[in-house]
């Protein structure tokens, strides 16, 4: 099993956008995809952060996955949209395997 973070600094002054924007980029994945996303905030270290979690049967699914989104303008210009929210160059992926 595969478990893909996604995880970026929230600008100042943007929480409420920026958690509004990240309910409304999942909803849509989960609607259009049939994938079921996770919207998190941490509960230690910066607050000012959030994240997407996803789970994959394996990495092939995980890039299959990848390569709809990146291909489907809908999501992108959604992806787009939500930049004002978070600060530049904080967005970083993680991805784990059980074991």
């Amino acid at each position: 099993m595969i478990s893909f973070f996604r995880t970026g600094s929230i600008a100042p002054g943007k929480t409420g956008d920026a958690l509004a924007y990240a309910h409304k980029i999942a909803k849509y994945i989960e609607e259009k995809h049939g994938l079921k996303i996770g919207v998190l905030m941490p509960v230690g270290g910066n607050p000012y952060r959030i994240g997407w979690h996803a789970m994959y049967p394996g990495l092939a699914e995980m890039e299959a996955m990848t390569a709809k989104l990146m291909a489907d303008p809908e999501y992108m210009a959604l992806v787009a949209g939500n930049a004002p929210n978070m600060l530049p160059g904080s967005v970083l992926d993680d991805i784990w395997r059980t074991i």
